[in-house]
C-alpha cells in the first residue's frame, strides 16, 4: 500500500493506540467501542459502498457472532483457549447464516434488495427472541467475561486494536483484488457485467457471505467488551448505525465508515450526556451532511485536497440502491 493511501488510516490506528495511555478509563471504552462498530460499518461498506446494494439486515450477522461468541464462551468457560476459540467462531458461523440468506437476497437488487434484507434480518431477531432456552430470550445472556488479563479495559482495547488493524488490511487486499474491481462493476453497470461472461449473482453471493463474516467478527469483540448480549442487536434499528457511520464517513472511501464511526459515537457520547433527544440531533447532523458534504467527511476532505487518498470506489453516476432491476 502506498502511503498516500494508507496514511489517514495510519493516523487513525495510532490515535486509538495512544488513547490508553491518558490513563481515563472512560474513553478508553469509547475508543474500543469506536474499533469495533468501525469494523461494523466497514462489513456494511463491503455491499454498500461497493456492491451498491444497501442492507437493512446487517446487524442479524453482527447478533449471530456475538451470541455465538456468549454461549461458547457461557458453555465451556472464559480461559483463554477458549475464549479464543469462541471469538473465532463467530466468523464461520455469522458467514454460514450470510451464505443461506445472501443465496436468496442476491437474486433481487436495488429497494427489494434493502427490504429483503431487512425482513430476514427481522426473522434472525424473532428467532433469537422466541429461543429461550438456547439464547434466554429476552433477557439475552449475562455475565460474559473475558480471561482476568483482558479484563483491564486498556488490555481488551489493544486486544480489539490488534483484531481491527487485522481486518483492516484484510479488506483493503480484498477491495483492490480483481474480486474488488468486479464488485465495483457490478455497482456501476450489472448487465455489461454479465454480458462479458462473469456469474454476477456468485459474485454478489460471496461478497454477502465476506461482509457477513466481518460484521460476525465484530460482533463477537462486542460480547465480551460489554459483558452481555440481548436480541437487540439483531434489530433492524441496529443496522441503521453502520448506515449512518459509511454515510456520515464517506460510503465511497475505504476508510470512511472508519472515521464515521469515530465521528458518530463521539456525538452519541457527548449528546447523551447533554439531552436525551438523540434521534433529533443525529437526524440533524445527516441532512447537514447531505447538503455539505453529499460523499462523507472523508470524501469531502479528498476531494478537497485532490489526492488519490485513500478512496477505493469512485462514486457512481447513479445510485445503484435505487434501481429495481433483476440482479
Amino acid at each position: 500500500m502506498k502511503f498516500s493511501r494508507i496514511g489517514p488510516a495510519s493516523v487513525f490506528f495510532a490515535f486509538m493506540a495512544i488513547v490508553p495511555l491518558a490513563g481515563s478509563v472512560f474513553w478508553t471504552m469509547i475508543a474500543t467501542e469506536v474499533l469495533i462498530m468501525g469494523l461494523f460499518a466497514m462489513s456494511f461498506n463491503l455491499i454498500y459502498g461497493y456492491m451498491g446494494q444497501i442492507s437493512f439486515g446487517h446487524a442479524a450477522f453482527f447478533g449471530i457472532g456475538a451470541y455465538a461468541t456468549a454461549m461458547i464462551g457461557r458453555t465451556f468457560g472464559n480461559d483463554y483457549g477458549w475464549f479464543f476459540l469462541a471469538l473465532a467462531m463467530s466468523v464461520p458461523v455469522a458467514a454460514i447464516f450470510a451464505a443461506i440468506i445472501g443465496f436468496f437476497v442476491i437474486r433481487r437488487t436495488g429497494i427489494y434488495f434493502a427490504i429483503l434484507t431487512m425482513a430476514f434480518g427481522e426473522l434472525m431477531f424473532f428467532l433469537v427472541f422466541s429461543s429461550y432456552s438456547v439464547t434466554g430470550g429476552d433477557n439475552g445472556i449475562q455475565g460474559l467475561l473475558p480471561p482476568p488479563l483482558l479484563r483491564a479495559p486498556s488490555h481488551y482495547h489493544y486486544l480489539v486494536l490488534c483484531v481491527v488493524a487485522l481486518c483492516f488490511v484484510l479488506l483493503w487486499r480484498i477491495t483492490q483484488s480483481p474480486f474488488g474491481y468486479t464488485l465495483r462493476a457490478i455497482r456501476d453497470n450489472a448487465k455489461r457485467v454479465r454480458f462479458i461472461g462473469v456469474n454476477v449473482e456468485f459474485c454478489m453471493w460471496v461478497n454477502f457471505v465476506v461482509a457477513g463474516a466481518f460484521a460476525g467478527l465484530a460482533g463477537g469483540l462486542w460480547a465480551p467488551f460489554t459483558r452481555s448480549v440481548a436480541p437487540t442487536l439483531l434489530n433492524w434499528q441496529e443496522s441503521g448505525i453502520p448506515v449512518f457511520m459509511a454515510l456520515i464517513g464517506g460510503a465511497y472511501t475505504f476508510a470512511g465508515p472508519l472515521f464515521g464511526s469515530l465521528i458518530y459515537t463521539l456525538l452519541h457520547a457527548w449528546v447523551t450526556g447533554v439531552t436525551q433527544y438523540w434521534s433529533l440531533v443525529i437526524g440533524l447532523v445527516m441532512v447537514f451532511i447531505v447538503f455539505l458534504a453529499p460523499t462523507g467527511v472523508v470524501g469531502s476532505v479528498l476531494r478537497q485536497w485532490r489526492t488519490p487518498g485513500i478512496s477505493a470506489p469512485a462514486e457512481p453516476k447513479t445510485p445503484t440502491v435505487a434501481s429495481p432491476e433483476r440482479g
